[in-house]
């Protein structure tokens, strides 16, 4: 009897994770067909099936990642970051820059309405927080001490990110 009992344990978490991983794929259909010029709105739960767990504190519940132990801090291949939740291209190769923070660092997003600017009163301060235009996630902050032309510096995280180079398109 005991056997059996695992027996049926094993096939009922098998098939959990078949309709999981179904669930993900058809909200990741979604994601990808809805256009670049509308929102992609998804629930928390939702976002939790296609977002790997550290993706989804950064990009849903606006934790930080450490410093100089992400991926993208140290990159200087060519290509475009785009948001690793909805795919929205943001920033380019072209505008990131050495900040010595340990996070990539931009001085402009590819257009304006890429990302959107709020305040973030969060830890006992006041900061200017980026978030992705299209699906409002987390992406991290802005602050006014970068290079020209625009003197502005966005720091990010890498588990926000997604980077696509120029040449493999990968």
């Amino acid at each position: 009897m005991h056997r059996l009992t695992l027996f049926l344990l094993c096939i009922l978490s098998v098939c959990a994770g078949q309709a999981e991983d179904a669930d993900a794929m058809q909200i990741r259909r979604q994601i990808k067909s809805t256009s670049m010029m509308h929102k992609v709105t998804l629930s928390n739960d939702q976002w939790r099936k296609v977002l790997a767990p550290g993706q989804f504190q950064v990009l849903r519940e606006a934790k930080t990642e450490a410093r100089y132990k992400n991926q993208y801090w140290n990159n200087h291949e060519k290509g475009i970051y785009l948001c690793a939740a909805c795919g929205n291209a943001l920033f380019g190769w072209d505008t990131k820059f050495e900040s010595r923070t340990g996070w990539p660092s931009f001085y402009a997003p590819l257009a304006r309405d890429k990302v959107t600017v709020t305040t973030d009163t969060s830890h006992g301060m006041t900061r200017d927080e980026v978030k992705c235009a299209r699906c409002g996630s987390h992406l991290g902050h802005v602050f006014n001490d970068g290079p020209p032309p625009t003197r502005l510096r966005y720091c990010l995280n890498s588990a926000a990110l997604k980077f696509v180079n120029n040449m493999t398109g990968r």
